[in-house]
């Protein structure tokens, strides 16, 4: 498979390169835009300054740039928390999407939204301040409206974003059940 990996707010850290290194091993090709430009930070709020100073226009530009030299091969998009909004845009724009991975975060769906039964998977953390219940089962009930076949693991007393070794959220049985339930998934595609 060919996958577009997005980080989070936090920036093109170690973890994203761990993780595609992870679905390198697997047999898949992988690529890790640096949206951000080479800056990484501390904290969720530092890195969501940023992102607000960069703006969600220019964020998405640089995600689509990123994207469209591969996305001819039939891309599997996916991200981490803000990465998964990201992955998630890009996807449901992408006729060619071979399906879509959710690491900690959803976003907004178009009404226009239309998908031919797009693989999607996405795990969260529960409960998950930035993925409330009431956000998911409408979120799940948008992707379905859209066309999507969404399966949806939650991970109990994880943090939001657990599969990140170098931050505190950091669950090491979440996170390893995470990877063999999302490999599992790659490879049906």
């Amino acid at each position: 498979m060919n996958i577009m990996l997005f980080h989070s707010t936090y920036g093109l850290r170690p973890a994203v390169r761990d993780a595609a290194d992870r679905l390198r091993a697997a047999g898949h090709e992988v690529w890790t835009p640096d949206l951000f430009e080479g800056r990484t930070f501390e904290t969720v709020e530092e890195g969501m300054v940023y992102k607000d100073e960069l703006g969600k226009v220019e964020l998405l530009k640089r995600a689509v740039l990123a994207a469209a030299p591969y996305s001819d091969r039939g891309l599997v998009y996916a991200g981490f928390s803000l990465g998964a909004a990201t992955a998630q845009t890009l996807a449901l724009g992408d006729e060619k999407a071979r399906g879509l991975l959710l690491l900690h975060g959803t976003s907004d769906i178009a009404e226009t939204a239309s998908v031919d039964e797009l693989p999607v998977q996405l795990h969260v953390a529960e409960p998950d301040a930035f993925e409330p219940d009431d956000w998911l089962t409408a979120w799940y009930l948008q992707m379905g409206k859209a066309g999507a076949d969404v399966e949806i693991y939650r991970y109990a007393g994880a943090g939001h974003l657990y599969t990140d070794p170098g931050l505190p959220d950091y669950d090491e049985e979440a996170a390893e059940a995470t990877w063999r339930v999302a490999l599992g998934f790659l490879e049906t595609l």
